[in-house]
Order: C-alpha cells, then sequence, then structure tokens
C-alpha cells in the first residue's frame, strides 16, 4: 500500500480532539474584537447615542422574530442534510438539530470559519458518516452558499443607491469585483480542469521553498494535500450532481431560504422599530456585508462585521438605533446560536463519555 492510500486510510479513522484550552483564546479574541466593533459603531457612526427602544418587545415583533429564527435554523440543517442525501448518506433528523448549533459555534469561535468544517467533520464521522463523505458534503453546502453570495455581491454593488453613496462601496467596490470573479473562475478550474492547477501549485511551494519559509519534506507534504483536496472535491461534486435530482433542488432551495432568512433580520428589525427601510435595500445591504465578511481573518467576522454593518446602515437608521440594531441583528444570527451550541457540545460530549465509558467497561 502506498503512503498516500495509508495516509487516507487512517484519517477515516481519525477522531479529532477538542482543545478547549485553544478555543478559550479564541472565546477571548472573538469577545474583544466584538468590543471593539461595536465601540467603533458607538464612536464612528451613532454619535455615540444608544437608546433602547421597547417596540422590538412588542408580541408581533416577538412572534415574527420566533417564527424567522425557527426557519431559519431549519434550513441551515435542511442544506446540509440534503447535501448529504444527494452524496449517498443520511443523519437523524436530531443529530442534525445539534449539528446546527455545534456549527454555529465553531465556525464563529475560529478564524476563517475553518473550525465550522473541522466540527461538523468530526459530528459526521462520529455518526458513521465517512471522513471523505463528510468533508465532501460540508464543503458543498458552504460552496453553494457562496455561490448565492458571489453572484449577487457585484450586480448590488452598482445597482442599489445606498452602497453607490458608500465611501466603502467608492473605495473597494471593484475589488469585491474582482475577487468575486478570481473566485468562480478558481472554482470552474477546480471542477473542470483540476489539472491546470499543477503548474501553480508547484511554483508557488516551490518559491515558499527557495524562500526558506518551509522545508522539502514539508513542500512535498503541501503538494500532496493541496492535490489531493482539489481532487476530492472535484470527484465530490462531481458525485453530487449525478446524486438525486429531487434532493440536488431541495439542498440548493434550502440554502436560498437560509440565505433569505439571515438576510431578513436587519429588515424585521427595522420594521418592528417604525422604519419605512425598501426591503430588497435591507437585504442587499447585507448580502454585501456578509460578502466582505467571508474575508474576515478575526473569528467569526468579529468586529469586521459590526464595523460593515454600521457604515451600510448609518443613514437608514437614527443613530440612537444603530447601535441597537447592529446588536440585535449579530445576536439573533450569531450569538444565540453560539450559546445553544456551547451548551448543546457539552452535553454531547459529556453522555459520549458516558457511552464511551460504559462500552469500554
Amino acid at each position: 500500500m502506498s503512503r498516500s492510500m495509508e495516509e487516507e486510510r487512517q484519517s477515516e479513522h481519525h477522531t479529532p480532539k477538542f482543545s478547549w484550552q485553544r478555543l478559550a483564546v479564541f472565546a477571548a479574541l472573538f469577545t474583544a474584537f466584538t468590543l471593539a466593533g461595536f465601540y467603533a459603531v458607538f464612536d464612528h457612526f451613532s454619535g455615540r447615542t444608544f437608546s433602547f427602544d421597547t417596540r422590538l418587545l412588542q408580541p408581533g415583533v416577538i412572534l415574527a422574530t420566533l417564527v424567522l429564527l425557527l426557519v431559519y435554523f431549519t434550513a441551515d440543517g435542511l442544506r446540509l442534510y440534503y447535501t448529504l442525501v444527494a452524496l449517498g448518506a443520511r443523519i437523524p433528523a436530531t443529530a442534525m438539530a445539534k449539528l446546527v448549533f455545534i456549527n454555529i459555534f465553531f465556525s464563529n469561535i475560529t478564524p476563517m470559519a475553518t473550525g465550522g468544517g473541522f466540527a461538523q467533520v468530526w459530528f459526521l464521522h462520529d455518526h458513521g458518516i465517512s471522513v471523505g463523505r463528510a468533508t465532501a458534503a460540508t464543503t458543498i453546502r458552504t460552496v453553494l452558499a457562496i455561490l448565492f453570495i458571489f453572484s449577487l455581491t457585484p450586480v448590488l454593488l452598482f445597482l442599489l443607491p445606498t452602497l453607490g453613496a458608500s465611501s466603502l462601496s467608492s473605495d473597494i467596490g471593484t475589488a469585491l469585483l474582482v475577487v468575486a470573479i478570481l473566485y468562480f473562475t478558481f472554482f470552474a478550474v477546480v471542477l473542470l480542469r483540476a489539472q491546470w492547477l499543477i503548474t501553480p501549485v508547484t511554483l508557488i511551494i516551490q518559491r515558499l521553498q527557495v524562500w526558506g519559509l518551509i522545508s522539502e519534506h514539508k513542500a512535498r507534504l503541501w503538494y500532496f494535500k493541496v492535490m489531493r483536496e482539489v481532487l476530492r472535491f472535484a470527484r465530490s461534486f462531481s458525485v453530487y450532481c449525478k446524486g438525486p435530482k429531487a434532493a440536488i433542488a431541495l439542498s440548493v432551495l434550502a440554502t436560498g431560504v437560509f440565505l433569505l432568512c439571515l438576510f431578513s433580520f436587519p429588515a424585521l428589525l427595522m420594521w418592528g422599530l417604525g422604519y419605512d427601510v425598501p426591503y430588497l435595500t435591507s437585504v442587499g445591504l447585507l448580502v454585501v456585508t456578509t460578502f466582505i465578511m467571508y474575508f474576515s481573518p478575526t473569528p467569526g467576522a468579529s468586529g469586521i462585521s459590526e464595523g460593515v454593518f454600521g457604515s451600510f446602515f448609518n443613514d437608514l437608521l437614527a443613530h440612537e438605533h444603530l447601535l441597537l440594531v447592529t446588536f440585535s441583528w449579530r445576536f439573533l444570527t450569531i450569538y444565540l446560536g453560539m450559546i445553544l451550541g456551547l451548551f448543546i457540545l457539552q452535553r454531547y460530549l459529556i453522555t459520549r463519555s458516558q457511552c464511551n465509558g460504559e462500552a469500554a467497561s
């Protein structure tokens, strides 16, 4: 058996371990960046004013928020569930419900959302799904969402009046358009001509080795891992496209519903506060905000998301409401899921440890 095949076989049976110390560091960074983001909104955009408005506690607003949250979390689970079905795998509904919140916790507590994928693969593998298939499902699920966002952002950047007048848009609008085009080009090459990546990947790794940044052994290892993941994804996407058409359609539909719910929270909050802001304007602003968040190196885009949101919605909200809406948006879409995810993860790990202890005895 070749070394690469042996490594791949071993990875199928490897169960990752959590480092609570590392998570504590990430949590501290998340908190620090979040506070910095809210302070930036308070200091630069809200005129150092804040007012809690009890209109957000009206029964109609609370009911509408609960319904939107229910659809939001449900669609989040269904978009991964049907992606798994298209790949020929299934997971119980109760396990998928837990995974939704565990993923929200990890993907926002770790930089660049890498921890979310790690946690999902570990959890799915724990429920009988191979590491390769779990990795493919989580990757495709993420790519589907990115395709939606990256397709809409260039159009919205130049069509929405609010964005056109934004200093952020005028400064980096063209750059974001270029990034979206480059992403789609790379995605197309990976799917249709993966072999084209061999030369550029080789040159980049060789250059890193020449500069003394990596050793010869690490250069070979990096090349193997990069090309393996590219080829795996290309094959997995091919399997996904050949899967049951109903499952494919439902995974795309669930992704669309999930994103629409995600983008609708600011509109709901502004409606509750009595603002008459066009729904498409609010949704468009959040689409571009989410696009920018994908490139944030901070845990859960903390700090960056609050600042960009404050910049975009500054002209639509009264100063005393800007910080309130910013916090409420982040609480509903991120903080609430993270809190639930932390409790669910702790309970799951305790139960899992008890079951393993009983099995060992």
